[in-house]
């Protein structure tokens, strides 16, 4: 039936209606409607090199990092520019280019809907990956999705108070002699202990939170609170695992900044599908939405 506006008053008392039955069952999201108990199943250092063979084998399949290049780069490119043109943000460079580890899983989330879908054998194409935008789903993984941005500002704000203690509050006067100081005097060697320790802290609480929380969120609608239970569960009872998933992620992501940045368009994609397997072989599907075998 076509969609007519007729009395202005009645057409926008419809819209407001279906709105308010969107937030609301937005809001029951939120809170979760699967009730069907989550099993973990634990993992093995073994889980991570198949994880990752079957996260290459999806990039490889699906080509997914030209959607890095259209919508990541951008935003590096943005972010890089107003570093440069403000000294007074040059601290912060390398704050922000580590921050990625602590927003990667929200950016990630249409792979693992990619993922899932080619596990199961269903046509899958870059158009899968903003299906999310259309899910019961949405409400969850946005809120969750601030509350690490929430972190991600707070790791920004605790390294420029470190700057501040150590080499500021003064802005730097270049490039060459932040960096000179950074690496040539005490107080330089001190911001980077501390930042590096202070950054480590945050990074292990992000890792705790996100391990298998977004995938799980993108499968099944179990809500935040359960979702962020589960993923520091898993983290609990596997922490070499989830230790060394940590260092995989760090190390890839290195390598991506010290390529300027061309890397990342291979390394994220392909973490963000292994995460997805690695989310698969520590969680148990329900019974009637069991996996096929090799998952």
């Amino acid at each position: 039936m076509a969609d007519t506006i007729g009395n202005p008053l009645s057409w926008a008392a419809r819209r407001l209606g279906a709105g308010a039955r969107r937030i609301e069952d937005g809001t029951a999201e939120i809170a979760g409607t699967d009730t069907a108990p989550i099993i973990i199943t634990g993992l093995q250092i073994g889980d991570l090199r198949i994880a990752l063979k079957k996260g290459l084998e999806d990039f490889l399949a699906l080509r997914t990092d030209v959607i890095f290049v259209v919508l990541i780069y951008p935003i590096i490119g943005m972010a890089l520019a107003g570093i440069a043109l403000n000294r007074g943000m040059l601290p912060l460079l390398f704050p922000m280019i580590s921050g990625f580890a602590l927003l990667g899983p929200v950016a990630a989330i249409g792979l693992y809907e990619m993922s899932r879908r080619r596990a199961l054998g269903l046509p899958t194409s870059w158009a899968d990956a903003f299906g999310v935008l259309g899910s019961p789903s949405l409400f969850p993984i946005l809120t969750l999705g601030v509350y690490l941005f929430g972190i991600f500002l707070a790791w920004l704000l605790s390294a420029n108070q470190i700057y501040n203690a150590t080499l500021g509050p003064a802005a730097p006067v270049s490039v060459q002699a932040f960096l000179q100081d950074a690496f040539t005097t005490p107080a330089g060697r001190l911001m980077g202990i501390a930042g590096i320790a202070v950054g480590f802290l945050f990074a292990c609480a992000v890792l705790a939170l996100s391990l298998v929380s977004f995938p799980l969120l993108a499968d099944r609608h179990v809500g935040v609170v359960r979702a962020v239970v589960t993923s520091v569960s898993v983290a609990r009872r596997s922490p070499l695992v989830a230790a060394a998933w940590g260092a995989v992620v760090v190390i890839g992501l290195g390598f991506g900044v010290l390529t300027l940045f061309v890397g990342l368009m291979f390394v994220l994609p392909v973490l963000g599908h292994a995460s997805w397997h690695l989310y698969r072989r520590a969680v148990a599907p329900p019974l009637a939405r069991a996996a096929p075998q090799g998952e």
